[in-house]
């Protein structure tokens, strides 16, 4: 009741500029396919009210679920781009609520779980000519950043404050050297390992 009416709104919205709609915690290629019959259904049904609508909108996932991660092979082939959410997908993957104070240090987004993960995902949407995007907190950490541009992520999402820092990394760095850091860092067997080397790249190239 309340899905239907939101695809047709961003179908319309999509006359007046570029629109997308990108779907949460998923876990199989049957929930996209799911969603492809209901963006299907939506266009039939403007149609039948006489409104226009834009027939050029992508419909990506967030990947945000282990599951998701892992079959991103076959969910590449269904969707028209991915944006990894690098929260959830921690929490999850290393079974540690963010939240929890007591065990809050467990939480490590350069896990190399975590890493290996992200690459799996990127990797298989450019295998399909698709791109993956990031959004969540490790998008704008700066120690992240020539790792995750090393491991060829494509749009990098994150809070206007942290744009300016993130910025500057990207404009001083060559895609070359990013993928020597991503390179390296998946050699290693800790987060804290990973956190520690990308520091000290950053540092010797005066960013951090």
């Amino acid at each position: 009741d309340l899905f239907l009416p939101q695809i047709k709104a961003i179908l319309r919205a999509g006359l007046y500029g570029k629109a997308a709609m990108m779907v949460p915690m998923v876990i199989s290629v049957s929930e996209i396919q799911r969603v492809q019959k209901l963006v299907e259904q939506a266009k039939v049904e403007l149609t039948h009210e006489g409104k226009e609508y834009s027939d050029d909108v992508q419909v990506g996932i967030m990947v945000e679920t282990p599951a998701a991660a892992v079959v991103s092979p076959l969910l590449s082939q269904y969707v028209d781009f991915f944006s990894i959410g690098t929260n959830d997908l921690c929490q999850y993957t290393l079974a540690v609520d963010r939240m929890n104070e007591a065990i809050g240090g467990l939480y490590q987004p350069l896990h190399p779980g975590v890493l290996r993960l992200i690459k799996h995902v990127i990797d298989a949407s450019h295998e399909q000519g698709k791109f993956t995007g990031m959004c969540g907190e490790l998008a704008g950490d700066p120690v992240a950043t020539m790792i995750l541009l090393g491991l060829g992520l494509d749009e990098f999402s994150m809070t206007a404050s942290s744009i300016p820092l993130i910025k500057k990394i990207l404009r001083s760095v060559s895609k070359e050297d990013c993928k020597a850091v991503a390179d390296k860092a998946l050699t290693m067997d800790t987060a804290e390992e990973i956190t520690n080397y990308a520091k000290a790249v950053l540092e010797e190239k005066g960013l951090l």
